[in-house]
């Protein structure tokens, strides 16, 4: 990856965001890091790191923001506003902005409980599950349907974590990959970051479908 700037990550002041900003420069590649409030975030500027506003759910500050760039990572949320209203326009607005803007490759964050338990069956539909979190999964489900429905130019993967995200364990380096179906119980943010990363630099790139990730 060698355009202006590698990568611009969405989202990039969240704890996953942060984690692969952080990642992305340890692998030498120079980062643009958008948030809504750079001011809350002003720590996150640094060399190979540009901080930049941008209101994720408009196409033309997506597109503004991500010209220029090689590939982009979504790691968007906010709890501002009900899920299934942010997450399909997030993803119309980076969907339209990314294609103006001529950048062809997102790698997005999503969440265990869109992941399959069977056949067309998401973890979501547990009648267990509580209804506030089965709000939040649809909102992520919405966006998964609208990247499928993208033109081809766009060429996605949606990274989708365990349900264990162990924010303070330390990477191991290592992660196993696999469909839609839920993967495994657990893996380390550092694992994820590298997991995400990964899906920008190759060597072995998905396209257009959601992966799982474990350790």
């Amino acid at each position: 990856m060698n355009p202006t700037t590698d990568v611009i990550v969405f989202g990039a002041g969240g704890q996953v965001g942060r984690a692969v900003v952080a990642e992305a420069r340890r692998r030498g590649l120079t980062v643009t890091a958008a948030v809504r409030t750079p001011g809350r975030h002003a720590d996150l500027a640094g060399p190979g790191v540009t901080l930049t506003a941008c209101d994720v759910t408009d196409p033309d500050a997506v597109a503004d923001a991500a010209r220029g760039h090689a590939g982009a990572v979504s790691t968007v949320y906010t709890p501002d506003v009900p899920s299934l209203d942010f997450y399909p326009a997030a993803t119309r607005a980076l969907v339209t902005g990314l294609d103006t803007a001529g950048v062809r490759r997102l790698v997005h964050v999503g969440i265990a409980t869109t992941l399959e338990t069977a056949p067309g069956v998401a973890l979501h539909d547990d009648p267990g599950l509580p209804a506030a979190h089965r709000a939040f999964s649809l909102g992520h489900a919405a966006a998964l349907d609208l990247l499928r429905d993208s033109p081809t130019t766009l060429d996605w993967v949606v990274v989708t974590p365990p349900l264990d995200l162990d924010r303070t364990a330390p990477g191991t380096g290592r992660y196993r990959t696999g469909g839609p179906q839920v993967l495994g119980e657990r893996i380390a943010q550092a694992d994820l970051a590298a997991a995400v990363t990964d899906q920008l630099t190759g060597p072995d790139l998905r396209h257009r479908e959601q992966i799982a990730v474990a350790e």
